[in-house]
């Protein structure tokens, strides 16, 4: 980027940011970087065969209509075979060209327990349980489950295992074992449950369609484009970093991917500005975990979102636009707050990008208007919408002279979307063994009644007690996983008649506070990572992405009490300016009140008058707006008098 080159000549040291450094982050917080390291040619056979995966991938999702069994088995039995080529047991345990006898061995039952299913489903399909007892078909059924366990030991991690683990224990002391191994392996009750199988229909062609995209420059014209915009602005690197995560978010489906990728230019640029190490840690982090949560992909769960509750993808993508609004403004908001209040300025316009020579690459996003249009238009399917935007990637690629698109390159996202596909779709099918004990066990309806009676049918009560669940289960856990377990469990508590939350608002919900527990303390990796590459505290930039994140933690009870701020029983276009407004302006407030700053330093008493007056305005209401805006418009105009009078005494003191 020419910016950051002429930065570098002018002041060449930038604490960090390095690609080594970069690569350290990666290995420690993101599982998916922790691989073998092939050589030559078994590189170049693996590669071939990760390439070939996702071609058949599209292949299958486009023009298979083979039995649902058999197309899962075979996508699973394929994910086995790629996750133990690439993932080893440990992380210490990376040497070229080597994978122990005991990995092979895994790998071979493993994929060969899914395989044989696959070859022999229409015989299988028909047996009933009685005859699926066979010791044999329950040896290969358990071989396959564990297998497949030990795989998202290694690329997804322990948190989700701990919750898969549990909930495997009581489905043990509730069902026969046999039992629990043929409804989670040889039906659709388990692992070939709905996440899998989207993962399989959909998903999989979105997380190449990412790859291809990233291929094509698009996250550099991102951040280019971002610094040509806020650059200049005081504080200008964190409204950057706020930006520039927001964009690339819309493609990415990994918190701690998107921090550490847009965060290696923006931290050192926001450390070199002024900001204290943990602050701008905590802005990468907070706002690339918001990506998640911002459409047209959010991080692949709109998808499941849609399955599950039974709408159309666009429905979703629709009723998530003003939420992610929400959260990156009230970012933006208290970066530019932090700015004002430590005399930050911005960087020089003449070392930054020129807006005219960004909008030549406009034809970047070509990709993704053809995709949001031909999915909104539901022209197409989700599947096949996905596979012509890839189309037009490659051809947008061809066309950068920049970052031009070559085989190699093309080989190249093929390989990277198989390779992500691995940990979603493992995390998947962990979601699926998760659904499947708490269908069989009842656990759902045990855990309603006891959320319910703890409430006493208060839902403000019911709302904060799922957010600790959700936040909880959320730990660590990727986010297609994230969502599958948070609709399995903590959505229907939400929606039962003795609670009352609409059920968009109940799984827009639970998806927010567990997506949140990525930057949320004690387990924030996004945070963690942010920190690493800031060579900051871990837990204090875990705590200021929280308060960054504000309205991550405010937004969602605010539908779930009034589904009219997701647009729901909306009469008219004016309601709909209203609302956003007003919620706007009330989401200043609060963050004002955190912030503790205005024209000048903010009294308590005032900061808390202030972020009352602010939660009053982002409720939709007349009423509640009139009140907030009476109070916030008090208490902004007090605090510039107030400034203006004490300037002017300064003034008067410099003088005498």
């Amino acid at each position: 980027m020419s910016f950051l080159k002429k930065r570098a000549a002018v002041e060449p040291e930038i604490t960090t940011g390095t690609e080594q450094d970069v690569s350290e982050v990666m290995k420690k917080y993101d599982r998916e970087s922790n691989t073998r390291v092939w050589e030559g040619t078994p590189r170049t056979v693996i590669r071939l065969l990760m390439a070939f995966f996702s071609v058949f991938s599209i292949y299958t999702t486009l023009c298979v209509t083979t039995q649902l069994e058999v197309r899962l088995s075979i996508f699973l039995g394929s994910i086995l075979v790629m996750g133990y080529l690439n993932f080893p047991m440990f992380k210490h345990h990376v040497r070229p060209n080597t994978m122990p006898w005991y990995d092979v061995v895994l790998m071979v039952l493993g994929s060969g327990s899914f395989f044989y299913f696959a070859a022999n489903a229409d015989r299988l399909i028909k047996m009933d349980y009685a005859v699926m007892k066979d010791p044999m078909l329950m040896v290969l059924g358990a071989v396959g489950l564990l297998v497949l366990v030990e795989l998202c030991r290694r690329s997804v991690g322990i948190p989700i295992l701990c919750v898969v683990g549990a909930l495997l224990v009581y489905t043990f002391t509730q069902i026969r074992p046999e039992r629990i191994i043929y409804e989670l392996f040889y039906t659709t009750k388990g692992v070939m449950n709905t996440p899998i199988n989207v993962c399989a229909k959909y998903i999989v062609v979105f997380i190449i369609f990412g790859a291809f995209l990233e291929r094509t420059g698009i996250s550099r014209f991102f951040i280019n484009l971002a610094n040509s915009v806020a650059g200049a602005s005081a504080g200008g690197p964190a409204k950057v970093a706020v930006i520039s995560s927001a964009l690339c978010g819309m493609v990415s489906g990994s918190s701690v991917g998107n921090t550490v990728t847009t965060g290696s230019v923006t931290i050192p640029m926001m450390k070199e500005t002024g900001y204290r190490a943990e602050f701008a840690g905590a802005v990468e982090a907070a706002a690339s975990t918001g990506g998640q949560i911002m459409p047209p992909i959010m991080g692949a769960a709109a998808f499941l979102m849609a399955e599950y509750m039974g709408v159309s993808y666009t429905t979703v993508a629709l009723t998530a636009i003003l939420p992610a609004v929400l959260y990156f403004a009230g970012i933006y908001i208290a970066v530019h707050l932090e700015a004002k209040k430590l005399g930050l300025k911005g960087i020089p316009r003449e070392q930054l990008p020129k807006f005219s020579q960004l909008m030549k690459r406009i034809y970047l996003l070509a990709p993704l208007v053809v995709l949001v249009v031909l999915v909104s238009t539901n022209y197409k399917t989700m599947q096949s919408s996905a596979a012509l935007a890839i189309a037009v990637a490659i051809i947008v690629g061809l066309l950068n002279p920049d970052e031009r698109l070559n085989f190699t390159k093309v080989i190249d996202a093929l390989e990277a979307g198989a390779k992500g596909t691995i940990t979603v779709a493992v995390a998947c099918a962990m979601a699926g063994i998760v659904a499947g004990c708490i269908t069989s066990t009842g656990l759902a309806s045990k855990l309603i009644t006891a959320i319910v009676s703890v409430s006493g049918g208060h839902m403000i009560v019911a709302l904060v007690l799922t957010m600790i669940c959700c936040i909880i289960l959320g730990m660590g856990v990727p986010t297609t996983a994230n969502y599958c377990i948070m609709a399995a469990t903590c959505a229907p508590i939400l929606t039962d008649p003795a609670i009352g939350v609409t059920l968009m608002a109940a799984h827009f919900f639970v998806f927010y506070f567990g997506i949140v527990a990525d930057i949320t303390p004690p387990v924030a990796l996004a945070a963690y990572a942010g920190s690493a590459i800031a060579k900051a505290d871990p837990m204090k930039t875990g705590v200021n992405a929280t308060k960054l994140a504000i309205a991550a933690f405010i937004v969602p009870y605010i539908f779930a009490m009034n589904p009219q701020m997701l647009l729901v029983d909306v009469d008219s276009t004016f309601q709909v300016v209203q609302i956003v407004i007003s919620s706007l302006l009330g989401l200043f407030g609060v963050a004002a009140a955190l912030n503790g700053f205005l024209y000048r330093h903010i009294p308590m008493l005032l900061r808390l008058v202030l972020a009352g007056a602010g939660l009053a305005m982002m409720i939709p209401g007349a009423l509640t707006d009139v009140m907030g805006l009476v109070i916030m418009g008090a208490i902004i105009l007090f605090q510039r008098a107030s400034a203006k009078s004490l300037g002017e005494e300064l003034s008067a003191e410099a003088d005498n």
